[in-house]
């Protein structure tokens, strides 16, 4: 990495995508709209639109508002969730990127290149890794158990799987993931040798995320320790998640209710009709919320545009403290 003259840090992922900041919008499901990745895109970051499970009618919702910007942008998928329809209907909007996680990218890897689009795969293991680099990927993200939402079961902390990764991968460069929330955190990961930083639950709690207040309020007074990852909110709510990636959250009643006991909900349909008939009587909230290790760093409703700035500056400032310790 290095300073250019306006202060911006300049990596093999800035140059990559010709953005400003080393720092990405995690492709959050939904949450990542239009309105939130334009906004990253204006602080000078790379905002990558949550497709999930390519919804054409979302993605043709929310892809003009951030290729409105004139800025690069991608979109993400969870790839055991989505088909190559899914992909080529993606790519017809002419994203620079597209991110694949959670799961085989490999039946997809190509026509993303052939489309001239750059390849992104997230991944939560060294064997991913190799298969992201015999696959071709552009960019690798590394995620680390600390991150909010979906992740490996028996996956690795940030700290240590980072550099891992980075040097297993290299040349190729790579994003790390989990547990990162403001300037000290992408500062970090530039030390562990990664390119930049790819972050979630931040830009959850910005103003233009597509999330609802309830979900807004819980991340703001979320607390790092009451954090927990498992699959029973998503056998609760009849997702098809595979259960190799379970999810961290913030507290639930259903996990107070069924922690240890996820074959049991399984196999009880009234239990998950009960979950159902809960979230619509606004006993619960329309989502699980979502939460990486890092809510506690998270204080307030910034637009994402300004905390990107304030992000980068921090990075800077942390960096610079280091180096004259």
């Amino acid at each position: 990495m290095r300073q250019n003259a306006a202060m911006a840090l300049s990596t093999a992922f800035t140059e990559m995508l010709g953005v400003r900041h080393p720092i990405a919008l995690a492709p959050m499901g939904g949450s990542a709209g239009g309105a939130l990745a334009a906004a990253v895109c204006r602080g000078g970051g790379f905002g990558i639109l949550g497709g999930a499970y390519g919804d054409a009618e979302w993605l043709a919702r929310e892809v003009p508002i951030v290729a409105g910007t004139g800025r690069p942008w991608g979109v993400g998928f969870l790839t055991w969730g989505i088909d190559v329809a899914a992909v080529e209907r993606a790519l017809e909007y002419g994203p620079r990127a597209m991110m694949l996680s959670f799961g085989d990218p490999s039946p997809y890897a190509e026509r993303v290149r052939q489309a001239g689009a750059l390849l992104i795969l997230q991944i939560t293991d060294l064997d991913e890794a190799k298969q992201a680099v015999d696959l071709g990927a552009d960019l690798i993200v590394a995620q680390g158990t600390e991150g909010g939402g979906h992740g490996a079961l028996h996956g690795r902390s940030t700290l240590p799987f980072v550099p891992a990764v980075v040097d297993l991968a290299a040349p190729v460069p790579v994003l790390a993931a989990g547990g990162i929330a403001d300037g000290r955190g992408v500062a970090a990961a530039l030390v562990l040798g990664a390119a930049g930083a790819l972050i979630g639950t931040r830009f959850q709690a910005t103003a233009e995320a597509l999330v609802d207040p309830s979900i807004t309020k819980a991340i703001l007074q979320g607390r790092a320790q009451d954090t927990e990852r498992s699959t029973v909110l998503d056998i609760a709510r009849g997702s098809q998640w595979p259960s190799k990636y379970p999810a961290r959250t913030l507290p639930h009643p259903y996990l107070d209710r069924w922690r240890g006991r996820e074959a049991e909900l399984a196999a009880d349909p009234e239990a998950r009709q009960d979950y159902q008939d809960d979230v619509a009587r606004g006993a619960i909230p329309p989502l699980p919320v979502w939460a990486g290790e890092a809510v506690d760093l998270i204080t307030d409703l910034p637009s994402a545009e300004d905390l990107v700035i304030a992000m980068a500056t921090q990075a800077q400032d942390a960096l610079n403290r280091a180096g004259r310790r």
